[in-house]
C-alpha cells in the first residue's frame, strides 16, 4: 500500500500517468467488453501458445489490444490469464541474465532471480489472474488485460533460444528420475542454471513425478535470499503448474529450476534462527 501512495505521488509531481490509465477505458468502450457475456470458448494448444508468443513479442499497447480483441471474441478469461502466464515464463527462459551494469548486491552478472523482468512478470501475471478469478465482470477484464499490458514490452534484448538449448540438454544424461533429481540438486548448488533447466526438463519429459521436483525446489525457496522473491516466485509456479494444460506445464518447473540456480549461495535472513527454533539443526 504504501508503494502504492509513493508512485502515485511521484505521477502526481510529474503531471503524467501510466499509459494503461488512458488506454484502458478505451478498450472497454472500443470492444463492447462491458455489454457482453463472459466468454466461454475455450482455446486449444495451438491457441494458447501463439497468443503467449505474441505477447511476450509485443509492445504494452499492443498486447492490451490483443487481450481486448481475445476477450470480445468470446475467449473463456481462463485461457487468456493462461496465455499471459505463459508469455510472463518466456521472459525467464529467454533471459540472457544481468550484465555488468545491472548487478546489485546479492544479483551478480547473469543472474534472473529476484527483480528480474521474467520472475516480476511471473508473479505480476499470477496475481493478475488470481483477482480474475475472484472478480466481477467489469474488474476481471480489466485485470487480464493490465496483466497483458505489464508483461508485454520487455522482451528485447532477450536470447533467440529460451532454456534448455539443445547444448544445454546434452549436459541431462541421467535417464532414471532418482538420477535427474540428483543433477539437478547438484547443478542448482554450483550455479548452473543451464544444468539445472536441463534436468529438469529431461525429467518432465520422461513424465517423471512432479511433486518429487517441487520437494526438491521448496528446500532451496526456503532457504536461500533470492532478492525477496525466492518464496514467492516458487509459490507462483506452484499454482501455475497446476492450472496450465500438460502441453506447457513444466515449462513453469524449467524456470523455476533456472531461477533457483541463480540465486543459489545466499542464505536468507532468519533462516538459521528459525531452524534452530523448530529444532533441525544437528
Amino acid at each position: 500500500m504504501c508503494y502504492c501512495v509513493n508512485s502515485e505521488s511521484h505521477y502526481k509531481k510529474s503531471k503524467s500517468e501510466p499509459g494503461i490509465r488512458r488506454l484502458l477505458p478505451k478498450m472497454m468502450d472500443s470492444y463492447k467488453l462491458l455489454s457482453k457475456g463472459t466468454g466461454k470458448k475455450k482455446a486449444d494448444d495451438a491457441w494458447i501458445d501463439g497468443m503467449s508468443q505474441k505477447i511476450y513479442a509485443a509492445g504494452n499497447d499492443a498486447a492490451a489490444d490483443l487481450a481486448a480483441a481475445a476477450l470480445a471474441d468470446g475467449i473463456d478469461p481462463e485461457s487468456l490469464g493462461e496465455a499471459i502466464a505463459m508469455a510472463s515464463c518466456r521472459l525467464v527462459l529467454h533471459d540472457p541474465g544481468r550484465n555488468a551494469r545491472q548487478v546489485s548486491d546479492g544479483k551478480p552478472v547473469g543472474s534472473v532471480h529476484g527483480d528480474s523482468v521474467g520472475v516480476h512478470a511471473s508473479d505480476a501475471a499470477n496475481a493478475w489472474r488470481n483477482i480474475a478469478r475472484v472478480s466481477d465482470k467489469r474488474n476481471q477484464i480489466a485485470s487480464l488485460i493490465v496483466g497483458a499490458y505489464h508483461t508485454a514490452g520487455q522482451s528485447g534484448g532477450q536470447n533467440r533460444d529460451p532454456y534448455p538449448t539443445a547444448a544445454h540438454l546434452e549436459k541431462a544424461t541421467a535417464k532414471d528420475g532418482k538420477g535427474l533429481l540428483k543433477q539437478a540438486d547438484e547443478a542448482i548448488r554450483g550455479k548452473d542454471q543451464a544444468a539445472a533447466s536441463a534436468a529438469i526438463h529431461r525429467y518432465g519429459e520422461l513424465k517423471h513425478d512432479p511433486e518429487a521436483v517441487f520437494k526438491l525446489l521448496v528446500r532451496f525457496a526456503t532457504s536461500e535470499d533470492g532478492s525477496l522473491h525466492a518464496e514467492k516466485y516458487f509459490r507462483t509456479v506452484r499454482e501455475e503448474f497446476k492450472t496450465t494444460r500438460p502441453a506447457f506445464r513444466w515449462r513453469h518447473l524449467v524456470a523455476l529450476g533456472r531461477v533457483t540456480a541463480s540465486e543459489y549461495g545466499r542464505t536468507a535472513p532468519g533462516y538459521k534462527q528459525a531452524r534452530e527454533l523448530l529444532k533441525l539443526e544437528g
